[in-house]
């Protein structure tokens, strides 16, 4: 329902920016003689080169946040498409509320963090600070992932599996191609969301139980656990490229710790970036710091970088950078996805 407010508000779509269109080698490499986030923005580029140039390495991608409604969600897609990345670990915003919903053909809007939200909650318009969503489109999405779950039948489910058929489902039912589910589904990259529920997918999926109370899809988040560290003792080596922190860089981290616990001697992740804003002094930052999650035995030193900055700021220039260096047309695909089957 179009009202007057959000014809008002919902004008300009969101641009998803395409790393491939533009060269950010010189920028990143002039970087490199800079100070501050400056060269650790290069020192990030590097490290997500040399994961793609070790052969025996495999690349972990965590999202946390909204960089996903803001413009970056064709980079995360062509991160995989390009072998950037051979897991996923997300949010179930940034899965289903922002990728899922646009490949449903929806949009997210550019907006005003000084908007009114009482006229914006009255045309039915959701705001992520700059943002917009039409909550009809949202809700509409919601029925999509019910529609998923009623497909499959009553079960217990890893949030990859249901993933992988939200993928098989926008095969037929995509109104926008390249999503990131979609992609991840052809290209056998699996993708979990430890807090799935924490999204439309939630949403979708209470529809579904309460429609079907006897019978109906569960998602298993230790199912989700199990996987992904199953994951990491069969990689071995393995390095982080995490967009925020939260539970994403948790869940993928916490896995050389379970492989320890189920008696797998697993190296710590070797490499791993983070680009974040966050502050550690007052446990933020999803509890801490790269180097001191080599005290917990997750990420060895040495190959670690943090990057203090707002993901679409950065986040373009080093995958940029990376994909003109070209390491990556001479990586195999891992398509860890066949593990599960």
């Amino acid at each position: 329902m179009k009202t007057p407010a959000k014809k008002k508000y919902l004008k300009e779509p969101v641009r998803h920016l395409d790393f491939t269109s533009f060269d950010a080698r010189p920028i990143v490499e002039a970087m490199d003689g800079m100070s501050f986030s400056a060269r650790e923005v290069a020192r990030a580029a590097g490290l997500l080169n040399a994961m793609i140039r070790d052969p025996d390495c495999s690349i972990i991608l965590t999202i946390a946040g909204s960089a996903g409604a803001a413009g970056c969600l064709r980079v995360f897609a062509d991160m995989l498409r390009y072998r950037m990345a051979d897991a996923v670990v997300a949010t179930g915003a940034a899965v289903v509320d922002m990728d899922f919903f646009e490949a449903l053909g929806f949009r997210h809007y550019q907006g005003s963090a000084q908007a009114d939200d009482r006229e914006l909650r009255a045309g039915y318009v959701d705001r992520i600070y700059d943002t917009y969503i039409d909550e009809e489109e949202l809700q509409a999405c919601d029925r999509a992932v019910k529609e998923v779950a009623d497909r499959l039948g009553s079960g217990i489910y890893s949030s990859r599996g249901f993933i992988r058929e939200m993928g098989r489902y926008l095969t037929t039912r995509a109104r926008k191609q390249g999503s990131l589910v979609q992609t991840a589904f052809e290209l056998e990259v699996p993708v979990f969301c430890p807090a799935f529920s924490d999204s439309s997918a939630g949403f979708g999926l209470v529809l579904h139980q309460t429609e079907r109370p006897e019978a109906h899809v569960s998602i298993d988040s230790v199912r989700d656990f199990r996987e992904l560290t199953r994951l990491k003792i069969e990689a071995h080596t393995t390095g982080l490229f995490m967009v925020g922190g939260g539970v994403p860089k948790n869940f993928a981290q916490d896995t050389v710790v379970c492989a320890e616990v189920l008696g797998h001697r697993v190296p710590m992740h070797k490499y791993a970036v983070q680009i974040t804003v966050a502050d550690v002094r007052d446990g933020a930052c999803s509890s801490s710091t790269l180097k001191e999650a080599g005290s917990w035995g997750k990420v060895d030193t040495g190959q670690e970088q943090m990057v203090y900055a707002e993901a679409t700021t950065v986040l373009p220039l080093i995958a940029s950078a990376v994909y003109h260096r070209e390491d990556w047309k001479k990586r195999e695909p891992r398509r860890f996805s066949r593990l599960f089957d």
